[in-house]
């Protein structure tokens, strides 16, 4: 039995296949999520040839010490900015000997939301040595869990793009 329903446990299959077919590994930093991107993917046998390593990173002091998120970055843009996801998967990247790297950073309540950062409002980014990637979502307040679930299903497609860059060897910073 797990935890994920079907069809993100059978994205995680294609990703993990994906991976291992490159003979590429991969890392993951999140915060809303609280570690479900790692989980799912170890839900896959043989994914340990392609996780290099999770970090959770919840508080902002986590960001910093583990991913080398800047304290300028935390304070003038908040935690869940796309400055801080772009440090984030970079700082994953850095801290591993992953070849593509997701980061993970939102609001999923029910409180903590403002009028310029609502709840359901999430920041991804993923990172290779020649491209980082960012997209923003805004999932509206559907509830927590749907929140993080969401998420996880956005980083698994970040996840992917990150591979093709990888794979392709892109230069430059890749906008999505």
């Amino acid at each position: 039995m797990t935890m994920f329903h079907e069809g993100l446990l059978l994205r995680a299959y294609d990703l993990v296949a994906a991976f291992t077919d490159a003979n590429a590994k991969l890392a993951t930093a999140e915060s809303c999520t609280g570690g479900l991107v790692a989980a799912l993917i170890t839900e896959v046998p043989g994914s340990s040839a392609v996780l290099d390593r999770g970090f959770v990173t919840y508080s902002n002091r986590a960001k910093a010490d583990l991913l080398g998120v800047r304290d300028s970055a935390l304070s003038q843009h908040g935690a869940v900015s796309e400055l801080v996801a772009r440090q984030m998967a970079e700082g994953a990247l850095r801290s591993s000997t992953a070849d593509v790297a997701v980061a993970i950073t939102g609001i999923a309540g029910p409180g903590g939301g403002s009028l310029e950062k609502p709840v359901g409002l999430v920041h991804f980014a993923s990172a290779t040595s020649a491209a980082t990637r960012h997209r923003e979502m805004r999932f509206g307040d559907i509830g927590r869990s749907e929140i993080r679930e969401a998420s996880v299903s956005v980083a698994l497609e970040m996840l992917m793009e990150g591979l093709a860059d990888y794979t392709a060897g892109d230069d430059g910073d890749a906008a999505a």
